[in-house]
């Protein structure tokens, strides 16, 4: 999976670089995600700006991703949010646990960053 991970104050920002989220590519992201939390990050921030669709796989990644980060007292947000996906986090009730931010600044003054 093509993303990057870079480092503002107390957040990790996790940038997907991949149009589609889907199924197969998912194995790096939750690897990347969960290996940041292993390392004592508590804060962070998945942009998705690039990204024009994603699947059911995907819904349960985030929220995988959303109870190992929350039960280690921490926080994910994503930002960047396309109208499409927004449509498929709304439809699967993913925004009442992920905050979503419509760009990465705006979610990183969230954290207090």
């Amino acid at each position: 999976m093509n993303l990057t991970t870079e480092q503002h104050e107390d957040v990790a920002v996790v940038r997907v670089h991949e149009a589609r989220m889907v199924y197969p590519i998912l194995s790096d992201f939750a690897t990347i995600v969960t290996g940041l939390v292993q390392q004592g990050q508590r804060k962070v921030l998945i942009d998705l700006t690039p990204v024009t669709y994603l699947d059911s796989a995907t819904i349960g990644c985030l929220m995988d991703l959303y109870r190992q980060i929350s039960g280690a007292g921490g926080e994910v947000k994503l930002s960047g949010v396309q109208k499409r996906v927004e449509t498929m986090l709304t439809m699967t009730g993913t925004q009442n646990f992920i905050e979503v931010h419509p760009d990465a600044d705006s979610a990183l003054a969230s954290f207090g960053a």
